[in-house]
């Protein structure tokens, strides 16, 4: 309200000042007016034609000018605030800031320090990571790790929970750490400092985000190693239990442990000794170790690192064995990536299976895209014929003939072994042709029939379903059309199994054959080359291994000559090993429920 129309309100024409000291007077003789004068305020509002238009210009602008004034001061005064606010959010995140920093470089000297390229969670690796790559197909989701996940969508939550809970003696685990791969167990002892940890390795250039780690024994590790060394070449399984029975996460004696167990057909102990020596492992990891990112690596030909390798290739056979193949295919995704151009255990012989078992066709098919031109994947017998079982599970037909067709020009001999695991008899028209018979089985060399071998034994269950028979007795009578046109592609490829194929396996197969550990397939005297014995938890060692611990000189070539030293080593420890686990086992807390499932 203007000066003008308190005037003709109150009646007078009396100033206020807001600083006079007889304010509080003039106040109460103004109140004192109001009340005694009788006045209409409505009458104002109709004395709008009275009021002079500059008089109400000078007085807006007088006001407006007021505003102006109070709202600048407030906005000051709001500056102010925030500046100090501001000024103590930085002091507050720079205490913070320093307080981290001290806290990882304390980390870093203690477990080495990171690479800048290490950085996997960054945001300028976020577009990277969303490109097709070789590496983004190896990602791995935790989700996909944990079997009972899978267990639950297969047969139900209600019937995997009522499972769980009529098992005995089902505990919350509050020592256990928090982990991925594997759950501690309620009977399974603390974990504490065990000796075992894992740094980042400086021995090998990080490249193109990749990072390598490597994992490093304590001299407390180290003296156990030594013994559980000297267990192992006494023969005496009761020194590996009493190993076990003071070090209870000693990984490489779990591992002999589990075999052991494993050839006593004590299958649900053995899977949780694998288990048990996994939980250890990642235990041990490095912080930066993410393996989800599919770009950290381990150095197989280090001997302190092949254990994870061999860990995670038995913990999926056990995997398999429950029918958790989606599972196990994760598993097989970070075993791989952990050196996918190497691939020192083979994984790309079994990664088919469980991907075609767990109806992945779409990752198995984008998979081969894109690693065969640096893995040759296709001259694989297994990867050639489940490329073409993948894609005629989705439709693609066309594309599924001719990559089954080349499949079995390629690697005829796979046809009627095939035939034979499946139980079914060939008709008159293949049995007229020596093609798949006597032709194939004399160009095949003795290499090549092993992995053909392999692949039936392994994959036989998949040809089985009623829909592919006549699929591929289509595609097995449009081959024999080939044959008899003489095509040039089954000359190529004729020629092609002659000259690549000749030659001993890789090591890195033959330990894929000796952990798989599948019936009928076997490797012979003359295709192993050894320094030594083998041993089960490190069997066929690189040539160029990088050794830390040196084993017996006369012992080594006292069994030098002798590959089969490890099956006449476990079945002479395994004759009382029942009762002698039972033993340890129950000294050291590892009891296990006899209703368990594998």
């Amino acid at each position: 309200m203007s000066t003008r129309h308190i005037k003709k309100v109150y009646g007078s024409d009396v100033l206020f000042e807001k600083n006079s000291e007889n304010e509080s007077e003039m106040e109460n003789s103004i109140i004192g007016d109001i009340k005694s004068k009788a006045f209409n305020f409505f009458d104002v509002l109709n004395q709008n034609s009275e009021i002079n238009e500059e008089e109400n210009k000078e007085e807006q602008v007088a006001d407006e000018n007021s505003i102006d004034e109070t709202k600048h001061k407030k906005k000051k005064r709001r500056q102010r605030k925030l500046e100090g606010c501001k000024a103590q959010i930085v002091e507050s995140k720079e205490e913070n800031i320093d307080e981290i920093e001290r806290t990882v470089r304390e980390v870093n000297k203690l477990l080495g320090e990171p690479l800048p390229s290490c950085s996997f969670q960054s945001t300028d690796n976020f577009q990277w990571s969303q490109q097709k790559s070789k590496e983004n197909i190896l990602l791995v989701q935790h989700k996909h790790l944990n079997s009972y996940y899978e267990l639950k969508r297969i047969f139900g939550s209600k019937t995997v929970q009522a499972e769980q809970q009529n098992r005995k003696h089902r505990v919350r685990v509050s020592h256990a750490r928090k982990t991925w791969l594997v759950s501690a167990r309620h009977n399974w002892p603390p974990i504490n400092k065990f000796g075992l940890s894992m740094s980042v390795d400086r021995t090998i250039k990080a490249t193109n985000n990749v990072q390598y780690f490597v994992f490093d024994h304590n001299p407390t590790y180290r003296q156990i190693q030594q013994k559980f060394l000297q267990a192992v070449e006494s023969s005496n399984h009761e020194n590996i239990l009493s190993i076990i029975n003071v070090h209870s996460y000693h990984v490489d004696a779990l591992l002999q442990l589990a075999d052991l167990c494993k050839q006593n057909d004590d299958l649900a102990m053995a899977a949780q000794l694998t288990e048990r020596a996994l939980y250890c492992l990642e235990c041990a990891f490095h912080p930066l170790f993410n393996y989800t990112t599919a770009l950290c690596r381990l150095d197989y030909r280090k001997q302190q690192n092949r254990s994870l390798f061999i860990t995670l290739f038995k913990h999926i056979n056990f995997l398999c064995g429950r029918a958790c193949y989606r599972t196990s295919l994760e598993f097989c995704k970070l075993l791989l990536s952990l050196d996918p151009e190497g691939d020192p255990l083979a994984v790309v012989l079994c990664l088919d299976f469980y991907a075609l078992r767990a109806k992945e066709y779409e990752w198995f098919i984008e998979f081969c895209n894109l690693w065969d031109s640096t893995r040759n994947l296709t001259q694989l017998p297994n990867i050639a014929y489940s490329l073409a079982l993948a894609h005629f599970r989705l439709g693609h037909t066309s594309i599924a003939n001719e990559l089954l067709q080349n499949a079995l020009i390629m690697f005829p001999g796979v046809l009627m072994q095939l035939l034979e695991e499946c139980g079914i008899q060939s008709d008159e028209m293949v049995r007229s042709y020596d093609f798949f018979n006597s032709k194939a089985a004399l160009s095949t060399a003795p290499s090549l029939e092993k992995l053909q071998t392999l692949y039936v034994a392994r994959n036989f269950l998949l040809w089985k379903d009623v829909e592919l028979l006549p699929w591929l007795r289509e595609n097995v009578h449009a081959v024999l059309s080939r044959v008899d046109s003489q095509d040039d592609y089954v000359k190529y490829c004729e020629e092609k199994r002659k000259k690549r194929y000749q030659g001993k396996l890789p090591r890195n197969i033959l330990r894929h054959i000796i952990l798989s550990d599948i019936k009928n397939i076997s490797v012979n005297t003359h295709e192993v080359q050894i320094d030594g014995f083998m041993l089960s938890h490190d069997p066929l060692p690189p040539v160029d291994s990088i050794d830390i611990y040196r084993r017996s000189a006369t012992r080594a070539r006292s069994n030098r000559n002798d590959p089969g030293f490890l099956s006449l080593f476990l079945s002479y420890i395994s004759r009382d090993i029942g009762r002698d686990v039972a033993e340890v086992l129950e000294n050291t807390n590892l009891s296990y429920d006899n209703d368990e499932e594998i």
